[in-house]
């Protein structure tokens, strides 16, 4: 009998990853001299180059040998780090922001893996945290799946330290890899500089996964707010304009620190919310990361 995790990549690979197999691949890409993906022009053959790579067309037209250059994909290891704490709960039933970092996660870990990078997990929540080793198979990103279904089920309810956790991803990377991050942002800790620090050894991107949950106070009276992280309960006035007002305040101003950090950091950071489909969503972030190459 399949596995949650089994039956949940299936899905995913219907849905998502034959859609976007090749894409993902060529937002990692570097200058290559020889065969590769994507032929980018020519230019003056100089002393030392491959002579295999002669354009024996153009150097006859132009009397002077040319080169053909290609842009070929790299192959790395790529770090998901995947926040599990207790806000991530958040959502409606079945498409919460937990289900849609599972989803994202076993897509990412499947679309790297099939262009024969490695990549690896790290699953934080409270301060336990739970590692994936770098693989490349299928069965592989099974295995993330699995340990997403295990740390769903031991969730804690403790502020996340987001310092901790980039600084937990720092020790484990130790060679240079691409870190995906994928988190609410939602918890404590001095975490802008813990990312500056991962920034400056990696290729880091923050998938940010929002619902509407953590930016919109219902309007609907006397309600009881809990904070997902602590468990904390206070009975409010949903209705009441000062409320309503400060609430906005608070999610504007917490946006704004998390911007203005990651720019700092010189991180792109991605929203993708509950409601997003996938493929445009993930579309989106690798047109996004192609703008930012130089």
């Amino acid at each position: 009998m399949a596995t949650a995790p089994e039956k949940l990549l299936l899905r995913l690979e219907w849905k998502v990853v034959r859609r976007l197999d090749g894409r993902l691949q060529g937002a990692h890409r570097t200058a290559h001299r020889g065969s590769g993906i994507d032929f980018t022009g020519l230019r003056a053959y100089t002393s030392g180059d491959d002579a295999r790579h002669i354009d024996w067309n153009v150097t006859a037209r132009l009397d002077e040998p040319h080169l053909r250059v290609f842009t070929e994909d790299r192959e790395l290891t790529v770090w998901l780090v995947l926040d599990r704490s207790a806000s991530m709960a958040a959502g409606r039933p079945g498409r919460g922001k937990h289900e849609v970092l599972a989803e994202l996660a076993l897509v990412l870990a499947r679309l790297f893996g099939r262009g024969g990078n490695r990549v690896g997990a790290l699953l934080f929540d409270a301060g336990v945290l739970r590692v994936v080793p770098p693989g490349t198979s299928r069965r592989h990103a099974l295995r993330i799946g699995a340990e997403l279904v295990r740390t769903a089920e031991a969730r804690g309810a403790t502020t996340t330290d987001l310092a901790e956790m980039l600084d937990a991803a720092g020790r484990l990377a130790r060679r240079r890899a691409l870190v995906v991050v994928l988190s609410d942002f939602i918890g404590d800790g001095d975490w802008e500089r813990s990312l500056q620090r991962l920034a400056r050894r990696h290729e880091v991107v923050a998938l940010r996964i929002t619902d509407t949950a953590d930016d919109v106070l219902p309007e609907a009276g006397l309600i009881v707010v809990e904070d997902a992280e602590t468990g904390e309960q206070l009975v409010v006035d949903s209705a009441d304009p000062l409320l309503r007002v400060r609430f906005r305040a608070a999610v504007d101003a917490r946006d704004a620190r998390l911007t203005a950090g990651m720019r700092r950091a010189g991180v792109p950071v991605h929203r993708i919310g509950t409601d997003r489909d996938l493929v445009e969503a993930l579309v989106e972030v690798v047109a996004r990361t192609r703008d930012r190459s130089p």
